[in-house]
């Protein structure tokens, strides 16, 4: 198989800013020349065309250059600089929609005007903002008027005119003053921070070069195609060849831009942040410090690599942060953690086993768990000719030996949060469950469509499985649990999978021209697509379970489905396969098992309150501006936390907490997900043996 799938650690943003500042942070604040222009460069005409045709001819979806993607790309770059509808207003916007159907000539012909003209007009207006916030907090707000802040998610409509613009402002910068406020900040710190938050935000917009300009232009082009289709400038190229040189030092976690905030997207197994059991998925990142000592920096609102400069650091340094946890509202008390940084090591990702006594319907029952973070391998060491080189096919076959030396009477295969990895791995550690046949399906943008077979003809374990997964399961992950669910070689359990089942590959446009080495970006767009064998693709639908467990994350707002013209769920023709069983017959009882089993457990009782009061969170669009009320929620959601919490501990028969002890000594005990999956394995194997 000629394609592999790999995880990046530090997630390429998507508007893949580059700034050049070496001092991130300035105690001054600073003036701003209201009379730089950038202009495009002479050679963006030409690498401009070259990237259309590269992506014409050689993207998985056939591309037409015309007035509706010309729409499309209008909407998103505007979009880009202004998510959150706070600088522009309508009456700016309208000055641009003269060109909404042209973009696809200016493509053509390679005129970059449209995008240097909004630019230079966006920098001018958020340089304008600056003033306005500086202006506001010279004196403190009256946090006992009665008014409301509404979040404005990219759906808004852009503000009327300066006056509406002008209260959104009010607001926002009210609302993020009282967050503070909630955590027992005084006026002087709060005036402090946010207009270094607001100076560095317009600080880094003003050191934007052509090329940052030129490399934002190009991806809402990209972008437009599908989310995995992006244009790395000469300098982003550059600084992507470095993070993934260094990718596997730091805290280990991937992180992205979401509503101002730094968010993580995924845990790197066998990292600091892993290790800890101090951050999950979902948690929002908001002021970074340095060793033990250092002034916290906050950082809403920064760019993504900028960010990561922070957060990011040699190996044994010590980093500081302060975050929201995953679905706590905007009233949450901030959590400050510290971690120490460290390399990633692959040793420290490597499948891990263990066993779960079960009984069930007064049967004993040893059910074998090997956990897999990340579908590795050392290609070094294969290179190299190395007989014992690591690879998850290899050390799972290892431990696959030993549950069996152990008389295990089931396999629970966890891919829980594996974001992928090697597709190779992935078809090889399926190998291990069948005798032999096709993995996956590699549909390329010429329609030809390649079969990644089996390559060892033999079977490591026959006996019962079953798989779980959740919505951070992706790539590599989802073709190993649909070529499972295909074959009725196991069940699978857990949530909806993310749904990543597309190709990328890197094309350096330097290649293709004659001009000077390192003068061009890269390309790195779509060509081919995943599809299992039997025929449905991975793309945006994921992998649905036999039986689904509930999830904080809707796959509208996390998932491949849930990204701007991600390409869409198709099929093919099936490949030859043989079944092992059809095991549709029985899952209707399992599942009725397995709700008789939550109905009376309070960890899924409370996970489900958890999930509903998390949802809630996110929605929520409105905020009240008035201190005490803000404090009166603030107080309620520590009060169920800490009854919820009680409660828990109380019906495993620990030691209750006094409200002071809640953050020292909270259980954190909450895998009991695995322990049912164990049970639903259990019900099956006395379902097949009765």
């Amino acid at each position: 198989m000629k394609y592999a799938l790999f995880t990046i650690i530090i997630i390429v943003s998507a508007y893949l800013f580059t700034a050049k500042s070496t001092d991130i942070v300035s105690d001054e604040l600073i003036g701003y020349d209201s009379t730089l222009v950038i202009e495009p460069k002479n050679q963006y005409r030409f690498e401009n065309q070259l990237i259309a045709t590269i992506l014409s001819r050689y993207h998985l979806k056939k591309l037409d250059i015309n007035d509706s993607i010309s729409s499309v790309i209008f909407d998103r770059y505007l979009s880009s600089l202004d998510p959150g509808k706070i600088y522009f207003t309508q009456p700016d916007i309208d000055e641009f929609e003269k060109y909404r159907y042209n973009i696809d000539d200016f493509i053509l012909d390679g005129n970059l005007s449209f995008y240097y003209d909004a630019f230079n007009s966006y920098l001018q207006k958020v340089n304008e903002r600056v003033g306005f916030a500086d202006n506001l907090l010279n004196q403190e707000f009256d946090f006992a008027k009665d008014e409301y802040f509404v979040f404005h998610r990219d759906s808004t409509q852009w503000a009327k005119d300066l006056d509406e613009l002008n209260d959104r402002w009010i607001k926002r910068i009210k609302n993020d003053a009282i967050t503070y406020k909630l955590n027992e900040k005084d006026w002087d710190f709060i005036k402090s921070t946010l207009s270094k938050r607001y100076n560095n935000y317009a600080k880094f917009l003003n050191q934007y070069t052509s090329e940052d300009v030129f490399q934002l232009a190009m991806n809402a082009f990209t972008l437009s195609i599908d989310p995995h289709t992006n244009y790395l400038s000469p300098v982003t190229s550059d600084n992507f060849k470095i993070d993934m040189s260094l990718s596997l030092e730091g805290i280990g976690a991937r992180l992205q831009t979401e509503d101002d905030y730094t968010k993580i997207v995924e845990i790197i197994p066998g990292g600091p942040a892993a290790q800890s059991k101090l951050l999950s998925p979902d948690d929002k990142i908001i002021a970074v410090a340095q060793d033990d000592d250092g002034e916290f920096i906050d950082i809403i609102g920064w760019r993504i690599t900028e960010a990561v400069k922070l957060i990011r650091g040699p190996k044994g340094t010590t980093v500081r942060l302060q975050i929201i946890p995953a679905g706590s509202d905007v009233n949450v008390k901030i959590k400050e953690i510290s971690l120490v940084r460290d390399k990633v090591k692959i040793e420290d990702q490597s499948a891990k086993k263990e066993i779960i006594e079960i009984t069930s319907d007064n049967t004993q029952l040893k059910i074998g768990v090997i956990q897999i973070p990340s579908f590795y391998i050392d290609f070094d060491g294969q290179r190299r000719g190395e007989k014992d080189f690591k690879s998850t096919t290899r050390d799972a076959r290892n431990l696959l030996k030993e549950l069996k030396t152990e008389k295990v009477d089931g396999v629970v295969i966890d891919l829980r949060n594996n974001g992928g990895g090697s597709l190779s791995e992935a078809i090889e550690l399926t190998g291990l469950f069948i005798y032999e046949g096709p993995v996956v399906q590699v549909k390329n943008s010429d329609g030809s469509v390649d079969i990644g077979d089996d390559p060892n003809p033999r079977i490591e374990y026959d006996g019962p499985l079953a798989v779980i997964v959740n919505r951070f399961s992706a790539s590599a992950s989802e073709i190993f649990a649909a070529a499972i669910q295909d074959y009725g070689r196991g069940i699978i359990l857990g949530e909806q999978t993310f749904g990543k089942g597309t190709v990328q590959n890197l094309i350096d446009l330097n290649r293709l021209s004659s001009k000077q080495k390192g003068e061009l970006g890269q390309v790195k767009l779509t060509v081919a697509k995943y599809y299992r064998v039997n025929g449905g693709s991975t793309q945006s639908l994921g992998v649905i379970p036999d039986i689904v467990f509930p999830g904080y994350l809707e796959a509208d707002e996390f998932g491949e489905s849930s990204q701007t013209n991600a390409l869409p769920w198709d099929q093919i023709d099936p490949t030859d396969y043989s079944m092992y069983a059809d095991l549709a017959e029985i899952i209707p009882n399992l599942q009725e098992k397995h709700l008789n089993r939550m109905n009376s457990n309070i960890e899924y009782q409370q996970m489900l309150a958890d999930i509903q009061e998390y949802r809630a969170n996110r929605n929520t669009s409105r905020y009240s501006l008035n201190l005490t009320e803000r404090q009166r929620e603030k107080q309620e959601a520590e009060d169920r936390e800490f009854e919820r919490e009680n409660e828990l501990r109380k019906a495993k028969g620990l030691k209750l907490l006094e409200k002071s002890e809640l953050s020292e000594e909270k259980d954190d005990e909450k895998d009991f997900l695995l322990k049912e999956s164990a049970n639903i394995l259990a019900d099956f194997i006395l379902q097949k043996i009765g």
